[in-house]
């Protein structure tokens, strides 16, 4: 069996790759959705350079602190074998496959939602959120733009959940997908789905920007990460920002 040591190297080099792999994610993608905010809305982050420079700022602290442990149990899913991390696709039955991405998303939510009105009481806003918040008006760059404490908050839970709800690769990644053109679009300050999306079925269930905005105007409202599920049923849901008031 390998020494203490021998695990420890490779243990750190998997945390510093995976952090960077995490840092160069959130570049690629928030430059991508600048861009094309430069082409539908120009003009609409002129002025917030500091801003943004801050955000990228925060973002690759985050980016260090979520990678460590989703290093770690990437390592020891390729090298022990001991998360729930599974590559045949027939290992379970082919309707988990979805599901267990869903699975995930519902989790990460709750767990969001729960954390986030948690980061508002006026000591923790004070003290971490207050960070996040000095994104007025949010941009794309915002979506990982967190106080260290917050960031780990989040950056615990999928590495966790990964040694206690099967999932294949493919469904893992799918729900990495999802965490990053969520974050991100969320915070554009502009709707890249369609109006008869956003005020339709789909917007009275998934989040959009202009729902998000308005939690970055109000504060107090509009607390949830994917689903409007826990702004339902906390009675915290206040609908959309109109986008443009106050800016």
């Amino acid at each position: 069996m390998a020494s203490g040591s021998h695990i420890l190297q490779p243990l750190a080099i998997a945390a510093v790759a995976t952090s960077a792999i995490v840092f160069l994610r959130y570049l690629a993608a928030s430059a991508f959705f600048a861009f094309w905010t430069k082409l539908r809305v120009p003009g609409l982050y002129s002025g917030l350079n500091r801003q943004i420079r801050r955000e990228i700022g925060w973002s690759a602290v985050s980016a260090m602190i979520y990678g460590v442990p989703a290093g770690i149990a990437l390592w020891l899913w390729a090298e022990r074998g001991v998360t729930l991390i599974y590559t045949d696709a027939l290992a379970y039955p082919l309707w988990w496959l979805p599901l267990s991405a869903i699975a995930y998303l519902a989790v990460q939510d709750g767990w969001f939602y729960l954390i986030h009105r948690m980061m508002h009481s006026p000591k923790l806003f004070r003290s971490c959120h207050y960070i996040h918040h000095q994104s007025h008006p949010a941009t794309g760059w915002a979506a990982m733009s967190f106080h260290p404490w917050e960031s780990l908050s989040m950056a615990l839970l999928i590495p966790v959940l990964l040694f206690l709800i099967p999932i294949h690769i493919a469904a893992l990644g799918v729900v990495m997908l999802v965490m990053t053109v969520f974050g991100i679009t969320n915070h554009l300050g502009w709707e890249i789905w369609p109006s008869k999306f956003v005020h339709g079925g789909f917007g009275k269930i998934i989040i959009t920007a202009s729902h998000h905005d308005r939690h970055h105007r109000d504060y107090r409202c509009n607390y949830g990460l994917y689903f409007r599920f826990w702004d339902y049923v906390c009675a915290t849901d206040r609908s959309f920002s109109g986008f443009g008031a106050g800016r």
